[in-house]
């Protein structure tokens, strides 16, 4: 036993390491956006897990990395959430201890060419379903897929619209494990670099294959991003400045206007005054002025929050009410008994309303655009039904004040790319306090963001595409094949079992000889 070996025995140093390891993908989101780096961050971790002395610390590796990595890539939440955030990132974190088992199973000792080339397909899939589980809104969302490093990566963002940020995650996991070969197991490197080589092959033809976003037509859409206003009528005075901001609008020839997340905290039917404030800057501009209202409906009883079209003559009836709300954030999970978060941090007072369908709204000329409202941006299901119903522009009405300093801003940004290139639709983020961003069918940027910083407009010529993506069309089959590699693996594994477990026949015996047998005829 080397020192290192000797100095991982220790079960509480071994676990900082592997907390540590799993860390390491941060690194590869906005803010430093070292996208390169996704492809060998797993590494390290891999490469501790399979050095577990038993199944049953491979697992804890796996669950003290997933802990690690959930804590980086959530680590702008602690102010608000406090020690309920490390909470969350340990049971989330336990998600990662079955592909903890399954690195040690292919990986462990010295692989075989047959396990290095399972191991290439397996772990992906495993990665895949951690990933597909924890992006059920009640755990909190698809936030930091490994895939969506990949966000400013032209070729990757080509095949997002082949298998969507699934696929990006199954093939930067596949490098990472083939490099972890590379590095640790010498008698093995011929198969890691098949691996690698059978990778970029298939990756390159499906790049060459997919198609590109047909572009037919542009529109004009402005942004308006107010930044941070705090205090006392802190609503009045925010509704004040995105009027003011909005009104420098005039004459520039726009066909809409979109406002960020919670830009009016008034119900419009209870504020007509709102309302006709608002009809009257779609008067002045000529477009329609796409708001976000947070605050108790009039109609029903709770508090929405809702992406609700004004024009020149009012409230369109265009109306979309949030489906999938921030847990914590806008409802407390099970608040009989999570109830207490509220006492640690900023946990929803009172639980929001949630929406029942996804709606395309009818703009000026013609136009016909998908809402979405803040996180609802992360799940790529959303965006994928919206081009379905026949969105030509989609948007994301967000805000991310309470995290000015922090990573989330541009990390929630960089999400719109991937949205855009798995839809073949463009892809407007608009926010109150920045970042805001626009990127086109391909997932490229459009314009420059407007950073946290900023208080002002900004009209985007937006790219308006026709056609179909493979991942629309065909929506999440790598998840899909993922689980068919899994069930494969468990009826193997349960075949394995049941042989291990069969008893062995003795071997035949036999028969007994006496003295007065003779050897060529037995019995005489």
């Amino acid at each position: 036993m080397n020192r290192r070996e000797r100095w991982l025995v220790s079960p509480w140093r071994r676990g900082l390491v592997a907390a540590l390891a799993g860390a390491l993908p941060v690194f590869a989101f906005p803010a430093p956006s070292l996208w390169w780096f996704a492809y060998v961050a797993l590494v390290p971790w891999i490469l501790l897990v399979r050095s577990a002395p038993t199944a049953k610390r491979a697992a804890y590796d796996g669950w003290l990395g997933g802990l690690g990595f959930m804590l980086a890539v959530h680590h702008w939440l602690l102010p608000s959430l406090h020690v309920f955030t490390l909470v969350i990132a340990a049971l989330l974190g336990a998600l990662w201890a079955p592909w903890g088992w399954l690195v040690r199973r292919f990986l462990g000792g010295v692989p075989s060419p047959g396990q290095i080339a399972a191991a290439l397909v397996v772990l992906p899939s495993g990665w895949l379903m951690v990933e597909l589980v924890r992006s059920w809104q009640g755990l909190g969302g698809p936030w930091g897929l490994l895939g969506s490093s990949q966000w400013q990566v032209d070729p990757a963002l080509r095949l997002a619209s082949v298998g969507g940020v699934w696929l990006l995650s199954f093939l930067v996991v596949t490098v990472n494990v083939a490099f972890a070969v590379l590095v640790s197991v010498r008698q093995a490197r011929i198969p890691a670099v098949a691996g690698l080589v059978a990778t970029a092959a298939a990756t390159s033809a499906a790049w060459v294959w997919s198609p590109r976003p047909d572009v037919d037509g542009r529109v004009r859409i402005a942004v308006v991003q107010p930044g941070v206003i705090d205090g006392i009528a802190s609503g009045e005075k925010r509704f004040a400045r995105e009027e003011a901001l909005t009104r420098t609008l005039a004459g520039q020839d726009v066909d809409l206007i979109v406002w960020g997340e919670s830009s009016v905290g008034f119900d419009l039917a209870d504020r007509p005054d709102l309302a006709n404030r608002l009809a009257a800057l779609s008067r002045l501009t000529g477009a329609d002025v796409l708001v976000n209202v947070d605050a108790r409906r009039s109609d029903r009883p709770g508090i929405y929050k809702s992406s609700v079209l004004v024009g020149p003559e009012g409230p369109t009836g265009d109306r979309y009410d949030k489906m999938r709300l921030v847990p914590f954030g806008e409802y407390v999970p099970a608040r009989s008994v999570l109830g207490w978060a509220t006492s640690v941090g900023k946990a929803a007072g009172e639980d929001r309303r949630q929406g029942t369908e996804q709606v395309v709204m009818n703009v000026g000329n013609g136009l016909r655009v998908g809402p979405m409202v803040c996180f609802e941006s992360a799940f790529p299901d959303m965006s994928r039904h919206l081009a379905q119903d026949g969105a030509e522009v989609l948007l994301a009405q967000s805000s991310t004040s309470s995290f000015q300093q922090s990573w989330a801003p541009e990390q929630h940004a960089s999400l719109a790319a991937l949205r855009a290139a798995e839809t073949g639709r463009s892809m407007v983020h608009a926010t109150l306090t920045g970042v805001s961003a626009v990127y086109g069918p391909s997932g490229e940027r459009v314009g420059s963001w407007l950073g946290t910083d900023a208080d002002t407009t900004m009209v985007y010529e937006v790219p308006l595409a026709r056609g179909v993506t493979p991942y629309v069309r065909f929506g999440d089959w790598p998840v899909h094949a993922a689980l068919l590699v899994l069930g494969a693996l468990c009826a193997t594994e349960g075949a394995r079992a049941l042989r291990l477990r069969r008893p062995v026949p003795p071997p035949p015996v036999p028969p007994a000889r006496t003295v007065h047998e003779s050897p060529a005829h037995p019995g005489h």
